[in-house]
């Protein structure tokens, strides 16, 4: 932990500097680009019917969007309004009314044909409801026989099989903490967080390198730094705020590199609609971008160390801070000998980048005095994720850019809430304060005063596969309580994942709409339960940001729906109906006794029982986690991790897929197209000279399958690296294999291999063997 404290925002540059313009041309005009003003039109008229309370909940609320933390319309990074498209995308599910009873009760093949998106048009749940097999309608019921179904149940049942999943979506630090309780209080461990499919593998990584689990910097630092590294990640699209801070950088004289096999444009150019000259003339942000082949960044770090140990043969300290490796740093002969027991050749065919590139950038943060690096699930999500995530603490430990101003290493989140949910405990892997080492679930008993369970608890992942084992198995997923969340639309394989749901005998939706999932089958019951936003919650409640700010978000004066509830009274209700005889361990009065309770079990938290205004916020561990390189490990040292390059063996004919997002908020779809470049949902990303090599012309309908699934799409050019293509998510999510996990951290793999085959080519074969061959081939070389 550090000592320093964040010193708060900083003011902007209000000179012009045109060296930084995309174009003289006002506005944009002409170019393909957001359109700001009108997609805030927009949601004005949405938001008609409740326009002051829309407007109280952007200026006195925390953002239920992106984790860069912004409250009101003020952030700790910079001063000035700071406003988003996704945060007023999502503004709507704040202010909706009920649905019209015709509408909730409505015939269930009816709302199967709806998609996800109109279903988040129809309005907030209003009354719990159930749903048994057979029944063609959702049925009313009283808060007392929906908390009583469920909790019967439970007591039926061994604990193992039943578990707890909490979506990040808007969800507060005292609903996640509470969950967490809970879970363990009824004697079980299988409760899980979104960030389980999205940033699981950074907080394994960040521990085992550096004994932290979180960003080990602030947004800060990126103004000043003299390179600003984005890894698989396009912060422009997923939080737009951020790149006010990237214009901040760049007006400091920051590069910014760009690692990630498409060329985003939304991370070349963009027009920041609240810095009136970025708005008029754009913002040029890329320095330079690397186009790595999909899994090939381990590869593409190790060339770059390579040409580091290269650069100290020549010249001793041109490359390598022997000063902080020597007094911060394990494992650097162990890495080295790694490093240069590969070759060019293979650095290069595995990276997708020549030897020249590599040392380009290689020299660049060799003769840096600072860096930040920052990623997202384009280095996560894989099922080598944990090690991707450590090769870039490795850079940054040979280099010294750890614990110090203008340097770190950033998982930057994609949600408001998920900071926090694995601090709270709301995961298999931790309770509050650590991990599920054997000190800290003694510490943990003392502070709740009850038993916890010592038995591993299941990733969400492998809860829904366990829905599908014999009855009489002791981990057959029988029941499975879900705050939030869409697995039809976020997991692999959308037909095996509904197949777990239906074979659930009690599924509980505690949620504030309906989604797809909410109308699949269950065995016994569909419990529906509806859940108040962050910003009804009485007592408030607060998030935490990637760069670990705590924020307090008021409960902000407005309509409610009048049967939801506090997503942490929820949990609290059921435990005692449970387990009444011992409910006085799981009672809380209200939100600040929560907080109370947090600040004793999260000691990281101390202070969180102090936060009680709009405007109220902390920062935990300091400005820098592991100041002057003294990382919070058994010996205080950083730990360089030794690791092989993947196997990524690719025959002719076969890509690479990745998944992206477009005009959306995780699997909320905002528009059909992409404001960036104008894809739709089911195009087909992929490089011109691969469409002219296989006769794929531009806007042909195109056939992209492997063993796992097959997806009918549109090619679109663009300039993505050779042999890679892009698919939307979820969308592409047939393509991708199920039951596939990161072995440290276990995030399911969200990248394959497939074939890529003109539509009128492939469906002109009347034989299916010739698709079987294909796809036998496929296995046999790509592996």
């Amino acid at each position: 932990m550090g000592k320093t404290k964040h010193t708060g925002p900083m003011k902007l540059a209000k000179d012009l500097d045109p060296s930084l313009w995309v174009s003289k041309v006002p506005f944009g005009l002409g170019k393909i680009k957001p359109k700001h003003i009108r997609d805030t039109a927009k949601v004005a008229w949405e938001n008609k019917d409740n326009l002051p309370y829309a407007t109280r909940i952007l200026t006195q609320g925390v953002c239920d969007g992106c984790a860069l933390g912004v409250s009101g319309l003020q952030d700790q990074t910079l001063q000035g309004p700071h406003l988003c498209t996704t945060r007023l995308n999502v503004l709507r599910l704040n202010t909706m009314p009920a649905m019209k009873p015709e509408v909730v009760h409505a015939d269930i093949d009816v709302l199967r044909k709806k998609s996800s998106t109109e279903l988040r048009k129809l309005g907030r749940i209003p009354y719990p409801l159930i749903r048994k097999p057979g029944e063609k309608k959702f049925s009313r019921l009283s808060w007392d026989d929906a908390l009583n179904i469920v909790a019967d149940k439970m007591k039926a049942l061994d604990p193992k099989q039943y578990g707890f999943y909490l979506t990040s979506r808007g969800i507060t630090n005292e609903s996640y903490y509470t969950a967490a309780k809970v879970a363990r209080y009824l004697g079980t461990n299988n409760i899980d967080n979104a960030s389980r499919i999205c940033h699981s593998p950074s907080k394994t990584a960040l521990s085992r390198s550096l004994g932290i689990g979180a960003s080990s910097c602030n947004y800060k630092d990126w103004i000043g730094t003299d390179v600003l590294v984005f890894w698989g990640s396009v912060a422009a699209n997923n939080q737009p705020v951020s790149t006010k801070y990237m214009y901040a950088a760049k007006r400091k004289g920051t590069k910014i590199i760009i690692i990630n096999p498409y060329y985003e444009p939304s991370m070349d150019n963009y027009w920041i609609p609240s810095i009136p000259e970025s708005a008029l003339f754009g913002t040029k942000i890329a320095d330079d971008v690397y186009q790595v082949n999909i899994g090939g960044d381990i590869a593409f770090m190790h060339g770059i160390m390579k040409h580091w140990f290269e650069m100290e043969e020549r010249e001793q300290g041109s490359a390598i801070n022997h000063a902080f490796v020597a007094e911060h740093v394990n494992g650097f002969e162990k890495l080295k000998e790694k490093v240069e027991s590969y070759d060019w050749e293979t650095l290069e065919k595995s990276s997708g980048l020549s030897k020249s590139r590599m040392e380009e950038l290689a020299i660049l943060l060799a003769k840096s005095k600072s860096a930040v690096f920052v990623w997202s699930m384009g280095l996560t999500q894989h099922r080598f994720g944990t090690d991707n995530v450590s090769q870039v603490a490795n850079l940054a430990l040979l280099r010294g850019f750890l614990g110090r101003e203008y340097c770190g290493v950033m998982p930057i989140r994609g949600h408001s809430g998920v900071q926090g949910s694995g601090e709270m405990g709301a995961d298999p892997f931790v309770l509050p304060g650590g991990g599920f080492d054997e000190a800290n679930v003694e510490r943990v008993e003392q502070v709740w005063n009850f038993k916890i369970p010592r038995w591993q608890g299941d990733i969400v992942g492998i809860s829904l596969e366990n829905a599908l084992l014999p009855e009489d198995h002791e981990r057959k997923l029988k029941l499975y309580y879900m705050s939030g969340g869409n697995f039809l639309e976020t997991m692999p394989n959308p037909d095996f994942v509904k197949a777990c749901l239906e074979n659930v005998d009690v599924r509980v939706h505690q949620d504030i709409i309906f989604n797809t999932s909410t109308f699949v089958d269950a065995k016994e019951a569909v419990v529906v339960l509806p859940a108040m936003t962050r910003y009804e919650q009485p007592g408030g409640g607060t998030s935490t940001s990637t760069e670990r700010m705590v924020y307090f978000s008021p409960e902000i004066k407005g309509p409610r729906i009048e049967e939801a509830r506090s997503e942490w009274e929820i949990y609290v209700d059921l435990a005692k109906r449970v387990k009444p005889e011992e409910q006085h361990l799981i009672d809380f009065k209200d939100a600040f006794e929560v907080r109370e309770e947090m600040a004793k079990a999260a000691p990281n938290y101390e202070g969180v029982q102090n936060l009680k205004n709009k405007g109220d916020v902390f920062q935990w561990g300091g400005a820098w986690l592991c100041e002057d390189g003294v990382c919070p490990t058994p010996d205080g040292k950083g730990n360089l991790i030794a690791m092989d390059i993947p196997e990524l063996r690719q025959a002719e004919g076969h890509f690479y897929v990745t998944t992206r997002r477009g005009k959306q908020f995780n699997s909320m779809i905002y528009a059909e197209k992409d404001p960036f470049n104008e894809a739709d949902r089911y195009d087909v990303l992929m490089n011109e000279g691969d469409g002219q090599k296989h006769g794929i012309l531009q806007g042909d309908a195109v056939v992209v399958y492997n063993k796992h699934g097959l997806f009918h799409g549109k090619a679109r050019f663009v300039d993505v690296k050779s042999g890679n293509i892009q698919v939307h998510w979820p969308e592409g999510n047939v393509l991708i294999p199920k039951g596939v996990y990161e072995k440290h951290a276990g995030i399911p793999e969200y990248n394959t291999s497939v074939i890529v085959e003109n539509a009128e080519t492939f469906h002109a074969q009347k034989d299916t063997k010739y698709l079987e061959k294909r796809i036998e081939e496929l296995e046999m070389e790509i592996g």
